[in-house]
């Protein structure tokens, strides 16, 4: 039996704190690959391991209650993080040789001198599913919502959900297309380089990218789209300040929004500072007309340290709650951003889909409603408002959106919009993962 490898050490300490710690995926990997030194394609097997191992969670363990013949809570859990890694290797990856992916996954279950008895189920186990990897996967089905959670790897409430938002046709594609390895996409920092200069930089770097396609909506006008080169040669960019990371459609917010330079903007729940850097650039100066209003103290301290980076320091950070009285405005434009479930991100945010309950959906469209509410007084006659999540689900969104006691500016009249018209309401936008290959937004234009 040999050693684990760096980078399956790495993957199963994330698969065991985001599990038994309830520590998020990312910082978990982050700090499990500063530890062991991991960089380049290392940490990126890594990623990929831990990811895709957490995504598929709960397939994995209705493979692991049929093959070991007992419940996964009865399982001890280094045990059960060890199977969980070794069946997404060898049911769902590609690149290791079956044997290989057994021997570390028992030698990971083994430690250090623990679990050596129980490291035998988990040899048996993964031995048992490559006898039977064919029937296992066959017997997966989604022709309804209860089945499809288990392929697909979701809770059940969530299949259904989008079974009745979206039709079972539409669910389906959707579930199947959270799995997927989601898109890299850059915005080029305005205060730093156009969308020109910074291809070029990413090129003298040896990354791989293009301009969003025009013909694959949406496109918005700094989007980068990254097709090949390492990881690591991106985020050194972003440290620069060059560029910074966005999802096309998350782009797409603030280009609704279409701030101006000389406007008074208003950025409610601004933080981590995506969006606000966006805005700020559009602005111009330093983003002097920028106010950016957010009640986590760690994540304005976050979005104060964009901003800097950035170049927008004129910009004004309010370390407040979005649902209190907004500043003195008015302002001509306010972008809402308000805390969701996330739905339209699980393809990036792999243990998100482990964290929502049904309860997060109504609880967060009501804050989101008063949000916008004072997002309507700060605004005053004359102002526009954009509302937008990163949520698929009409609770969160058309049900806000179209009750908010403002007009309503019909996006999806717009020739270039029109193909990400929401399917509840077609004056609204909903990007989909499935059919637009990025994260799924929900945008709304209201006017006072």
């Amino acid at each position: 039996m040999s050693r684990p490898t760096p980078a399956r050490r790495a993957a199963f300490e994330t698969l065991r704190r985001v599990f038994e710690e309830d520590a998020w995926a990312d910082r978990a990997l982050r700090a499990a690959a500063g530890r062991l030194g991991l960089e380049g394609r290392e940490r990126a097997q890594a990623q990929a391991l831990a990811y895709g191992a957490v995504q598929r969670r709960g397939t994995s363990d209705h493979f692991v209650t049929m093959l070991a013949g007992r419940a996964v809570d009865r399982i001890d859990a280094p045990l059960l993080a060890a199977l969980r890694l070794g069946l997404f290797e060898l049911l769902f990856a590609t690149g290791a040789a079956d044997h290989a992916a057994v021997d570390q996954a028992v030698a990971l279950a083994k430690g250090r001198g623990g679990h050596r008895h129980g490291s035998g189920l988990v040899n048996a186990v993964l031995r048992r599913a490559i006898r039977e990897r064919d029937e296992l996967l066959a017997g997966l089905g989604d022709a309804a919502p209860g089945a499809a959670a288990v392929a697909h790897s979701v809770p059940l409430w969530l299949a259904e959900l989008w079974w009745e938002e979206l039709g079972p046709e539409g669910a389906r594609s959707m579930l199947a297309a959270i799995n997927d390895p989601p898109e890299l996409a850059l915005r080029a920092n305005g205060f730093a380089r156009d969308r020109d200069a910074a291809l070029e930089a990413l090129a003298a770097a040896g990354v791989e990218a293009e301009a969003a396609d025009p013909s694959r909506p949406p496109a918005p006008a700094g989007s980068i789209v990254v097709t090949g080169g390492e990881r690591g040669r991106v985020e050194e960019l972003i440290s620069a300040g060059l560029v910074v990371p966005q999802s096309r459609a998350s782009a797409l917010v603030a280009e609704v929004l279409a701030p101006e330079p000389g406007e008074r903007v208003l950025d409610l729940c601004a933080g981590p500072g995506i969006k606000a850097g966006q805005i700020a650039a559009a602005l111009g100066g330093e983003g002097a007309g920028l106010v950016a209003v957010e009640h986590d103290p760690g994540r304005a301290a976050e979005l104060r340290e964009m901003l800097g980076r950035l170049g927008a320091g004129a910009a004004t950070v309010i370390e407040g709650d979005a649902t209190a009285p907004p500043p003195p405005g008015p302002f001509d434009a306010v972008l809402v951003d308000p805390p969701c479930s996330g739905l339209g991100t699980l393809a990036s945010r792999p243990d998100a889909r482990w964290r929502r309950r049904p309860a997060d959906v109504e609880s967060m469209a009501a804050t989101a409603a008063r949000i916008l509410e004072r997002a309507i007084e700060a605004a005053g006659p004359g102002g526009r408002i954009v509302y937008s999540t990163c949520t698929i689900s009409r609770r969160e969104n058309e049900a806000v959106a179209a009750t908010a006691g403002a007009g309503v500016r019909d996006l999806g009249a717009e020739p270039r919009l029109a193909p990400l018209s929401a399917a509840g309401d077609s004056r609204f936008l909903q990007t989909r993962n499935d059919r637009d290959g990025t994260d799924g937004f929900f945008v709304a234009a209201l006017e006072p």
